[in-house]
């Protein structure tokens, strides 16, 4: 299928081809961030364990955080393997090397030692394992390799995204010549074909993906259970990776992309049809746990839900999101950032109100509308320093929002942009 084939036989929605720049996955990797801080936010109000908890959790928002924990990372990794196809393509493997780790190892190493460690002290204090007095913390959690505490410090926490990218991108980097002929394969060009032009492709590409995952679900994921530590995390990098590499080869492959406009209806149905269900399932716990059919039905619709949500969303993302404007352009800048920020700033203020007697409602206030302004004074701070742009995932010199739009010509080889924002 030549690109202009591609073209036409993609649905009337304004879709663009593989070769040009996807705007729509920009919306999408900015959707995800900022998902990432509603739900962090209710992390500090469930039942489960976490950096510091209100004094109000309860399991009121449990369901639909679970209903988003299966995709939210996995898309993420998505779009980082299409961005490390278009970034890699125009650098090259050594540089493509070089420059992920000039712009992902300063973050992690400053999100360690200067984000994060705000984080650990208030979980401390909060299980009374130190006392007041921030300094005397500070210098055992820097000066001590896993420090005098059962919690490992210092870490990455929320940064593990970051940690966990910035090694998928090393160690890929020398095979990238292999990986690169491999997508441009003829036989995956077929397969990409085969996708946007029949029935049968089509519902192969809905689901010959899905057996990865779900080989890694029931022979690694009961073994080694996720811990973003890196080392022993074997589960989670077969699954992320696995998604990364689905990315790189999804980038430039114009059949494949044809695919995800027309699996939208089809994916969108059983995206609804598994939300019902496992929203059913998480909230009678108790009774589909009992029931073997109905726990299998649960474990492997989870999977099933993961793909069919994330093909849902590049769909309707290239139909209804497939657009440039300053908005994207500030938020493609400043999401990176807040991300960064986010979670600091969440536990801080949580831990800093939680016995101030406060009603939840109150606290959920206090805590979203001081995370967001906080992120977005950080960003507008930061970015105008050129040190600090370094460390917070900017580039260091460049300016970090445009207000103009490149020529929608000029765009092919700009994909990249989005992981150079990273």
């Amino acid at each position: 299928m030549t690109h202009e084939t591609a073209r036409q036989s993609s649905p009337p929605s304004g879709a663009q081809s593989a070769s040009i720049r996807h705007y729509g996955i920009d919306w999408l990797r900015i959707g995800v961030f900022l998902l990432l801080i509603l739900y962090h936010t209710g992390m500090f109000f469930n039942t489960e364990g976490w950096h510091a908890k209100s004094l109000h959790a309860n399991d009121a928002m449990e369901p639909f955080m679970w209903l988003s924990s299966p995709w939210r990372l996995p898309l993420l990794f998505l779009i980082s393997g299409v961005a490390i196809r278009f970034l890699s393509d125009k650098l090259g493997s050594g540089r493509f090397a070089a420059d992920r780790a000039w712009r992902l190892f300063p973050v992690i190493l400053f999100g360690m030692y200067v984000i994060v460690p705000p984080q650990s002290y208030s979980e401390l204090r909060i299980a009374g394992l130190i006392d007041p007095g921030w300094w005397a913390f500070y210098r055992q959690y820097a000066g001590e390799w896993a420090g005098p505490w059962e919690l490992h410090t210092p870490t990455w926490n929320h940064l593990w995204y970051v940690v966990y990218l910035f090694v998928y991108c090393l160690v890929l980097a020398p095979v990238l010549p292999l990986l690169r002929r491999l997508a441009d394969s003829k036989v995956l060009r077929g397969l990409g074909r085969g996708a946007a032009g029949s029935g049968l492709g089509l519902a192969g590409f809905i689901i010959l993906p899905l057996l990865p995952f779900l080989v890694i679900r029931f022979t690694l994921a009961d073994q080694f259970p996720t811990t973003h530590a890196l080392f022993d995390d074997w589960a989670n990098h077969a699954h992320s990776l696995t998604m990364v590499l689905f990315g790189y080869v999804l980038a430039k492959n114009d059949g494949f992309w044809t695919a995800v406009d027309r699996a939208l209806p089809v994916a969108a149905g059983v995206t609804v049809s598994l939300v019902a269900y496992l929203f059913w399932a998480y909230t009678n716990i108790e009774f589909a746990a009992s029931e073997p059919v109905l726990l299998w039905i649960a474990r492997i619709g989870r999977i099933v839900f993961m793909w069919t949500i994330i093909l849902t969303l590049l769909g309707a993302a290239r139909r209804w999101l497939d657009h440039d404007g300053p908005v994207r352009r500030y938020l493609t800048a400043a999401v990176f950032p807040w991300y960064i920020l986010h979670q600091t700033l969440i536990v801080s203020v949580g831990f800093a109100i939680r016995d101030a007697g406060f009603g939840v409602w109150t606290e959920f206030v206090i805590i979203e509308a001081t995370t967001i302004a906080g992120c977005a004074i950080g960003f507008e701070v930061l970015r105008r320093i050129p040190v600090l742009r370094l460390v917070m995932g900017m580039k260091a010199l460049a300016p970090a929002v445009t207000t103009e739009a490149a020529p929608r010509s000029s765009r092919a080889p700009e994909l990249g942009d989005t992981l150079q924002k990273l």
